[in-house]
């Protein structure tokens, strides 16, 4: 048979030759070349078929003993809040209290016409107890208000300027879903937690849909530089600071400048209830433009476990490891979340859920058993995000109800914020339930992978090393990426449970496979096999060949989108 007819019919446009290709269809690598044409994979075959499909005008890419790999998808990201940051007074290159400090007086200096310093990425272990004060932000920018979000977008940072505009002072009282830190005479000490920085943000001119968008192209070109070819954006709507990004993604849809694959999960307003199901069923239907589809929900159940907000199902400690009272916040009412879930899943919405603590992560699956019970098993592809404390009694639980864990491994690492804000309020016992990576894969529960970006980095190479690895990435600090390095600078730390470990293979294909299942994606991208979209990633070396300890040393040199280059490294 003719070669050009048994692979396509089709001439390349580029051939990949010279390394090996995780198809994710194998559990490692395979010994093969790939052919690509008009958009889609021609053939994955041994080198001399690949190179009879090519001619005069083909490109040959040199692997060069590399790896190529299937576009990488994030399933959880947040672009156009990272581009807006990026864009703006952006803290996250730095790691200390000086040099957050620097960088708002730069920036301050830099834009006198602005009338709000706003920016973020400042990490809660750089300071006392995670709680940055107004005197600090006072002593650099006394004349202008300052609102300057935490890396963990559950907190904020603000200066005097911004509490008097606002007029928060210490007759304000706490919001039912949040927290103003405070001094000893009960006036605002400068961080609000959770729901209580709105009642600064409500005060911050938004960025205007310019920005907006200027912000969603940027971050799009950083996600290419690092593979990522689709994602699901966990936060579609108007928030502080921001306009609604279900208006950037549609403009940047329409005019084409959205170039990857997009799903976007439908913001669900935790101040309202069902009244709000019909607006976002009609957000769906309007939201289906070229590579932007907003099908999912995202359902906020819990907050974080560093400023006690995550749901717990006992009570966080105290300093001297004695039970509070207080074991974190349910945003939804779980009577109501349970029929909210009922009549989306019916719907035939996908549901993103934010659950970190464990009895967050167990109102969200009783919610998803009593939908199933209610309307069937479906497609819907329900998943839940970070994952930070799961009851060893829920484990088995997702694969029954055919829920997805939403994995971000590169917080499963010992690093400040762990271990000095989180665990000894959790206690040992509670601690060694966090981030149960392993447990899951090994009950059958399907793994995808997010990066939360930009709460953390968004490179899937240094996420995969800490699934694999359960530290952090010593590579981090020297790299040209630190600026959005997984936690700052940081000392070699012992393996955070290394029981919950992934293979490199698990890792990777949670990156791949996992998430472009995740996404509705799977049956055209997310593996290299003949006839799916040619979203590749070339990576300066195979991982698999390497010492696990150096899985983030790996760099990617090319990215591809239905075959057309959008990435390259500069040599």
């Amino acid at each position: 048979m003719d070669r050009n007819r048994q692979y396509g019919r089709q001439r390349a446009d580029t051939v990949f030759v010279g390394g090996r290709v995780f198809t994710g269809t194998h559990g490692t690598p395979v010994d093969a070349a790939v052919a690509v044409g008009g958009g889609r994979i021609l053939a994955v075959a041994d080198d001399s078929a690949v190179r009879s499909l090519a001619d005069t005008g083909t490109e040959v890419v040199d692997l060069a003993g590399g790896l190529l790999v299937p576009g990488f998808q994030d399933a959880h990201v947040h672009p156009v809040v990272a581009g807006v940051q990026m864009l703006g007074c952006d803290l996250s290159g730095e790691h200390s209290a000086d040099g957050y400090l620097a960088v708002v007086a730069a920036y301050a200096a830099a834009h006198p016409e602005a009338p709000w310093i706003r920016g973020g990425g400042w990490s809660m272990d750089v300071f006392p107890g995670g709680t940055p004060t107004r005197a600090m932000l006072d002593a650099v920018v006394p004349d202008r208000p300052v609102l300057l979000g935490n890396r963990d977008g559950h907190g904020a940072w603000v200066n005097t300027r911004a509490l008097r505009l606002a007029g928060v002072d210490a007759a304000t009282p706490d919001p039912v879903d949040g927290r103003i830190e405070r001094e000893p005479d009960g006036f605002p000490a400068g961080t609000l937690q959770e729901g209580a920085v709105e009642l600064v943000a409500r005060h911050v001119p938004i960025a205007t849909a310019d920005e907006a968008h200027a912000g969603l192209l940027a971050a799009q070109e950083h996600l290419f530089s690092l593979g990522v070819t689709s994602w699901q954006d966990a936060m579609i709507g108007a928030f502080p600071g921001n306009p609604d990004n279900y208006d950037v993604y549609l403009r940047a849809a329409r005019e084409g400048s959205l170039r990857a694959r997009v799903v976007g999960a439908l913001w669900w307003d935790r101040e309202r209830g069902l009244e709000q199901i019909p607006e976002i069923e009609e957000r769906r239907r309007t939201g289906r433009v070229g590579r932007f589809n907003a099908t999912s929900v995202k359902i906020m159940q819990d907050g974080i476990a560093e400023n006690f907000t995550a749901g717990m199902l006992e009570p966080y400690l105290d300093g001297c490891g004695c039970a509070t009272g207080n074991s974190g916040l349910s945003f939804i009412d779980p009577e109501l979340l349970t029929e909210a879930v009922r009549l989306l899943d019916r719907s035939g919405f996908q549901l993103h859920f934010h659950a970190l603590g464990d009895r967050a992560v167990r109102e969200v699956l009783d919610a998803l058993e009593a939908a199933r019970a209610a309307n069937g098993a479906n497609d819907n592809r329900h998943h839940l995000a970070h994952l930070q404390v799961v009851h060893p009694d829920d484990i088995a639980r997702f694969a029954r109800v055919g829920a997805a864990a939403n994995i971000q491994a590169l917080w499963a690492a010992h690093e400040p914020q762990m271990d000095e804000l989180t665990i000894p309020f959790l206690g040992p016992e509670r601690a060694a339930l966090q981030y149960p990576f392993g447990d899951l894969r090994r009950a059958g529960t399907r793994l995808v992978a997010g990066s939360d970006w930009s709460v953390s980095s968004p490179n899937p190479l240094w996420g995969i090393h800490v699934a694999v690895n359960r530290t952090v990435p010593d590579e981090a600090a020297g790299t040209p990426d630190a600026a959005h390095g997984p936690h700052g600078r940081h000392e070699p730390a012992a393996p955070f449970f290394p029981e919950q470990a992934l293979t490199l293979s698990q890792a990777l294909t949670a990156y791949t496979a996992g998430s472009a299942w995740a996404n509705h994606l799977d049956a055209v991208t997310g593996t290299v096999e003949e006839g799916k979209y040619a979203d590749l990633v070339v990576l300066d070396r195979n991982p698999f060949e390497l010492p696990p300890g150096e899985i983030a040393g790996t760099r990617v040199r090319r990215t591809y989108l239905d075959g057309e280059q959008v990435f390259a490294a500069k040599d």
